[in-house]
């Protein structure tokens, strides 16, 4: 899962959404220097990726990516689940994406200085290019794993990537649809989060 996704699956718990945003540039037990609820949040950013490790459906996804993309394949697939979440969010949320959006820029901004070093530096892009409602698109993606590939060891395959997700599209949604619902009932029930649904999917 990437950003999008590990904020959504904080609930409205200001502090633990910060934390899930900031888990993946936190090492060891650094999350000890960290306010209580911020430091749970550390704590759930990593049970929701060893959980999603773990899923099968996760685990069919990479195989379509590994020709291209070896190793790093599941790096790419958590942002497809972004953009899969993104394009059907008002399944998944009773608010708009703009307004979730919104509320994420201004709860990590009331929050910078708790942010490790790496992340202020690149939240104000995050926030000015509207990174998170960008995934929304095919397009919006693609500009995130091109990122990706300049800033990290992800190689740059973004094309080929954008192809392979556009020749499996159907495949994709099923699989994430499956996908989300447990990762959903998974971090409610073991974590106590409550993660505010439509109506219409509320006994999914």
């Amino acid at each position: 899962m990437n950003f999008l996704a590990h904020i959504y699956l904080s609930g409205k718990n200001e502090k633990l959404m910060v934390g899930n945003f900031i888990g993946d540039y936190v090492k060891g037990k650094k999350y000890e220097d960290f306010h209580t609820t911020i430091k749970d949040g550390i704590l759930l950013h990593r049970q929701i990726d060893s959980f999603t490790d773990n899923h099968y459906n996760f685990r069919e996804a990479k195989k379509l990516l590994v020709p291209v993309y070896g190793l790093y394949s599941g790096i790419v697939i958590d942002l497809f689940y972004d953009h899969f979440l993104a394009k059907s969010w008002n399944n998944h949320s009773n608010v708009t994406l703009r307004q979730f959006t919104k509320w994420t820029h201004a709860v990590l901004l009331s929050n910078f200085f708790h942010l490790p070093k790496r992340v202020q530096g690149f939240l104000p892009f995050l926030i000015q290019n509207r990174r998170l409602e960008s995934y929304a698109t095919p397009n919006g993606i693609q500009k995130s794993l091109e990122i990706m590939s300049r800033y990290t060891s992800l190689p740059e395959h973004s094309k080929k990537a954008m192809e392979i997700m556009d020749s499996n599209q159907q495949f994709f949604e099923d699989n994430f649809g499956v996908f989300i619902k447990d990762m959903v009932a998974f971090v409610e029930n073991t974590y106590n989060v409550e993660i505010k649904k439509p109506y219409f999917t509320t006994g999914l």
